[in-house]
Parts: C-alpha cells; structure tokens; sequence
C-alpha cells in the first residue's frame, strides 16, 4: 500500500498531532513516528518514561485497564495502549528497565 503514497495520504496523522502539541502540548515529549505502512496511524513512544506515558494515556482518554504489558528478555517492560483520536489510531507505548531488587545479604 504504501508504493504511491504522497504526503497527503499522511495528513490525517500529521493533524492530529497538530492537535495533541495544541491540546497537550505540556505533556513530555514522546518520540513520534508517522508510517506509509500505517498511513492512519500515529505513535507516540516514551523511552525511560513511564510517568509520561500514564500522562498521555490519562490525556486520550484510555482506560487503565486497556493497558497491556510485556517484557522484553525479563529486562525492559513495555506499556502499549491504543485509542483512536481525531480519524488517526494513535499508539502509546512506553518502555523502562525492570529493576531486579537488591538481594540482602550474601548466599550461601
């Protein structure tokens, strides 16, 4: 699908981050990507942010129990939670460390 794609079959995406810098624009940044794969697709992804993720999520309206997470080799958890805005779906996901507690201690 995305062979003869011209900017213009990217607006929708590109307006409705428009809206959300309007709207949201106190929120933190997330890194953004806008496909020709996705053309009604935006995502917004957080790196080491979780509070900011739960800050979009809260912002969009996305229930906390839509939230799905995973892990990445039982070191990185992953957050991704979906809503659709404005005519563009738009993907939150967001990534931080699991932090393995300290054991207390030595073994034997």
């Amino acid at each position: 699908m995305s062979e003869n794609l011209t900017l213009d079959n990217l607006a929708v995406p590109l307006r409705v981050l428009r809206v959300l810098a309007a709207e949201f624009g106190h929120l933190a940044a997330p890194s953004v990507q806008v496909s020709t794969i996705y053309p009604n697709r935006l995502d917004l992804t957080f790196h080491d942010d979780l509070p900011g993720f739960e800050a979009w999520r809260a912002a969009l309206g996305i229930s906390p129990d839509a939230v799905t997470y995973g892990e990445q080799t039982h070191r990185t958890r992953i957050l991704r939670a979906q809503a659709e805005y404005a005519g563009a779906v738009v993907n939150l996901t967001g990534f931080a460390d699991i932090v393995v507690p300290a054991t207390v201690g030595g073994a034997s």
